[in-house]
């Protein structure tokens, strides 16, 4: 059994089965940002982000009435016509599909990483700085928490479900700065 054991660590350890997790990283990250860059240019999700977005000290600016997001929200499959109409009118839509096309440019960035080194590392770079915004939005968007509606778990340290959302971008963050340093150093002629 211990012979076993150390065969089986000797294969993950070896330098090919390290290159393996790199490439699935690529894929992964690829895939998130690809499949949620397509869903952008959905109303529901634009309407999802609707929060996050009105909170933003850095992308308020992008809708008309960022203040008055409360009173028109959705939830998801849910469809009211009035509420849509003033999404429109926000510039819900048309900051999502800008958004959505450039997680698409990230997904395809990071996936071309699996042949192409630099336009890789430039989707690896894409793909670690945007966790950074949506991280921020642990701090401006009160939806991130529960909500004090009587139960007693409220508030920080209790996540929403926007919030948990929000929270999975830090192994975002993680696989994107692990392919980029494994990117660096390949640029370099570097072996890992």
């Amino acid at each position: 059994m211990r012979n076993l054991t150390h065969r089986a660590l000797t294969l993950i350890a070896d330098p090919a089965s390290g290159r393996v997790g790199v490439g699935a990283m690529k894929i992964a990250i690829a895939l998130i940002f690809l499949w949620i860059g397509a869903l952008k240019f959905v109303p529901y999700e634009a309407d999802s982000i609707t929060p996050f977005v009105a909170n933003s000290p850095l992308m308020s600016f992008f809708y008309a009435h960022p203040t008055e997001y409360k009173a028109h929200l959705t939830r998801e499959g849910e469809l009211k016509p009035e509420q849509r109409a003033w999404q429109t009118a926000n510039n819900t839509y048309g900051f999502s599909n800008g958004l959505g096309a450039v997680e698409l440019v990230i997904g395809g960035l990071v996936l071309s990483g699996l042949v192409s080194r630099k336009l890789g590392f430039l989707g690896a770079l894409f793909a670690f700085a945007t966790p950074l915004v949506t991280l921020s939005f642990l701090v401006t968007t009160p939806e991130a928490w529960v909500p004090a509606l009587g139960d007693t778990q409220h508030g920080i340290p209790f996540l929403s479900g926007a919030g948990r959302l929000v929270l999975k971008d830090t192994a975002i963050l993680a696989g994107a700065w692990w392919i980029l340093v494994d990117t660096a150093r390949g640029l370099l002629g570097k072996s890992v």
